[in-house]
């Protein structure tokens, strides 16, 4: 006798075939908390399994049309975070939707941004704003940038890659020597991150005291790796704990603190103030 399927049987057949075929996300929680794991090296990368157990909390974005340049509708409207740490090293992943890989910054296209925000201090009085803090109440911001990512994987670009159209005679470090070149470099003489001889980390440390005073930290202690897959991006940004508490940072574990986020689409233009961005979010970190 052949076997039959009834309906309600293939739907849901289906239905398990379907799930199976999908992405296997982490539990989700309410609570962002900073879990313990074990030492890890993969800690350090979006695509780790060490990931797969930690829970994560979705966090809904708003546009920034406060201060201008606004953006009338958040281009990302949704950001997924998990949070972990091994006693050495805090390690904050998010993840979002974005359809395009923006990985240039030329003088009319922009790169994909993502940006974690903390108060400078965790003494559990007011809270600075959570829009770049306010005076007297600094914040500290770690932002990777897609395009110092792209750098680190595959070199940085020539001029040509970026406009290539240029004519270039002849660039001034070529013709003179170190110290004596050193006031032609731009960015690089006055100390810009971004125009570091060696690139070391795609993710910038910066200090804020409020709108139109954010500034490159003096120490860059951040951290992080981002990936580019099947229209999302996956990032992590780590930060190494203070043992002491002692520092603007004073990260630890068994600390109870605020976490605040922005997320910029290059390919919609979005750059500077005009972002999508979240308030204030508790984060507890295990002990």
């Amino acid at each position: 006798m052949r076997n039959r399927i009834t309906a309600p049987t293939a739907v849901l057949l289906m239905a398990i075939g379907t799930l199976a075929g999908c992405e296997q996300r982490p539990p989700l929680s309410s609570d962002l908390v900073a879990v313990r794991v074990p030492t890890d090296p993969g800690l350090r990368d979006p695509d780790s399994p060490v990931w797969r157990g930690v829970p994560e909390v979705r966090i809904d974005l708003l546009a920034q049309n406060v201060t201008p340049p606004t953006a009338l509708e958040p281009a990302t409207e949704e950001l997924r975070v998990q949070a972990a740490h091994d006693g050495h090293v805090l390690a904050i992943r998010l993840e979002w939707e974005d359809p395009t890989e923006d990985v240039a910054t030329t003088s009319d296209r922009f790169g994909d941004q993502v940006a974690v925000q903390f108060p400078a201090a965790h003494g559990g009085g007011p809270l600075p704003s959570p829009m770049m803090g306010h005076d007297g109440a600094p914040v500290r911001v770690m932002q990777w940038r897609a395009v110092l990512q792209h750098e680190l994987d595959h070199g940085a670009p020539t001029i040509h890659d970026l406009y290539p159209n240029a004519v270039v005679d002849l660039y001034p470090d070529r013709l003179l020597g170190g110290e004596v070149a050193s006031p032609y470099g731009g960015g690089r003489l006055v100390g810009n991150p971004v125009s570091r001889p060696r690139l070391l980390s795609p993710v910038i440390t910066q200090v804020a005291e409020g709108w139109g005073t954010l500034t490159d930290a003096p120490d860059q202690p951040a951290g992080g790796r981002g990936v580019w897959r099947d229209g999302r991006w996956r990032v992590v940004i780590t930060l190494p704990f203070d043992p002491h508490g002692r520092g603007e940072a004073g990260l630890q574990p068994g600390l109870e603190t605020q976490l605040a986020f922005a997320v910029w689409d290059g390919g919609v233009q979005e750059v500077g103030s005009r972002k999508a961005w979240a308030p204030w979010a508790p984060l507890r970190i295990e002990p």
